[in-house]
């Protein structure tokens, strides 16, 4: 996009902050803006629409006066509906679960659990808790949700129905992009995302393992 701009530029990218700087062809000039993220959840839909529209851009020349034009509109695209993604995350869980050989049982266990889990986390965010303290709440309440499998001895699998009823809170696209940091070599970025990615996976763990130990479960 910047060379299809005429300029060049330099992107820091930080969990909570993005800085980038823009040169004119002889790098006589520059300006450097700095601005803060937003706090709000992945959506691919719009992901989808800036990387169509960044690619306008770079192999169809789209003008800048366009490109901004198109880039307001996609600002103001709406959302997924919450309950559609709530429904879909739920259904994916347990299909993660016979993925990894759950039994019908635990593939409702985990349904039940995600959706309950997934309802909590979206009502603590829009609440605008503490995203960590969501992660928490949220993994707690599917595990002691699903480990009613285990106590009640319902399914051939309950260890996997407890096992699975959390992964709807991995935090993936962090993971990932962590890596693509560290490829490129932007590893105080890559060191930044895997920080804050890590620590959402210990708070989802402490919320499971504090669920498991109020239940009296077995570790091991």
């Amino acid at each position: 996009m910047a060379e299809a701009f005429g300029v060049s530029l330099d992107i820091f990218i930080m969990p909570a902050h993005v800085t980038i700087s823009v040169w004119n062809t002889d790098r006589t000039y520059a300006e450097m803006a700095q601005r803060k993220t937003a706090s709000c959840g992945i959506s691919f839909d719009l992901n989808t629409r800036l990387s169509q529209l960044s690619w306008e851009v770079a192999d169809n020349r789209l003008g800048l006066p366009a490109a901004k034009e198109r880039f307001e509109r996609i600002q103001v695209t709406k959302p997924t509906g919450k309950w559609e993604v709530l429904i879909l995350t739920g259904f994916a869980n347990a299909a993660f679960c016979r993925l990894f050989g759950g039994d019908p049982f635990a593939m409702l266990i985990v349904l039940v659990s995600t959706l309950a889990g997934y309802r909590l986390k979206q009502i603590m965010l829009e609440d605008g808790r503490d995203v960590r303290l969501t992660f928490l709440c949220a993994s707690f309440f599917s595990a002691s949700l699903s480990a009613g499998g285990y106590i009640f001895s319902i399914g051939s699998t309950p260890e996997l129905a407890l096992g699975t009823s959390v992964l709807y809170l991995i935090p993936g696209v962090p993971y990932i992009n962590s890596v693509s940091d560290m490829i490129y070599r932007h590893y105080l970025c890559a060191f930044s995302r895997f920080l804050d990615a890590a620590v959402l996976t210990a708070c989802l763990s402490v919320g499971l393992c504090t669920g498991m130990l109020l239940l009296g479960l077995k570790w091991f």
